[in-house]
C-alpha cells in the first residue's frame, strides 16, 4: 500500500487516517473486515473511521432513500460489538460514524430526523460494559450527514 511504502521511507504513513464505508454488509463481515484493516494500520499509526448501519439519503450511487426506519438507527448492543473487536488490537485508533437517523445529501432544516440519545446511550452502555463511572465516553464517535439537521441535535450528538 502507498501508506505502507511511505512508512518504511520516512516512518510515517502517508495519510493519517481511512474511512471504510462497510455499512451495506452485515455487521460480522463488516467487523471481520475492519478489524483485518485495522490490525495493518495500527502499526504504522494509522486511523480507521469504520461506518456502522446505513446512512439515509443518496452518496456514491447508493441510495438509501428508502431504508427502512429502524435501519437508520445502531443500536447500543451493536457499536458494543464494533468496539469490543476493534479496541482489542494494540494500538488501535479508530472512531464509528454510527447511524442515528443522519442523512447524505442537502436537505432543508426539519427534514432530518435524529435521534443523538442513541450516541448518549451507547456511551452509558459501553461504559458499563467496561466498568467505567459514570459519565464517561469511551467510544470516539464520528457524524455523517449533518444537511438539514437541527443545530440541537448536532450539538447533542
Amino acid at each position: 500500500s502507498a501508506d505502507g511504502r511511505s512508512f518504511e521511507r520516512q516512518g510515517e504513513p502517508l495519510f493519517s487516517s481511512h474511512m471504510l464505508d462497510l455499512s451495506e454488509e452485515p455487521l460480522e463481515e463488516n467487523i471481520e473486515i475492519c478489524t483485518k484493516y485495522l490490525e495493518r494500520m495500527a502499526k504504522m499509526n494509522l486511523g480507521l473511521e469504520m461506518e456502522l448501519g446505513i446512512t439515509g439519503g443518496e452518496e456514491d450511487g447508493v441510495n438509501n432513500e428508502n431504508a427502512k426506519p429502524e435501519d437508520l438507527y445502531s443500536k447500543p448492543e451493536e457499536i458494543w460489538q464494533v468496539y469490543e473487536a476493534l479496541s482489542k488490537i494494540p494500538d488501535a485508533n479508530f472512531t464509528i460514524a454510527a447511524a442515528f437517523g443522519n442523512v447524505h445529501g442537502v436537505y432543508s432544516p426539519g427534514n432530518v430526523k435524529l435521534d443523538p440519545e442513541i450516541l448518549g446511550n451507547s456511551q452509558k452502555y459501553i461504559a458499563a460494559k467496561l466498568g467505567l463511572p459514570a459519565g464517561s465516553k469511551p467510544v470516539k464517535f464520528v457524524f455523517h450527514g449533518g444537511s438539514g439537521s437541527d443545530i440541537k441535535d448536532i450539538r447533542q450528538a
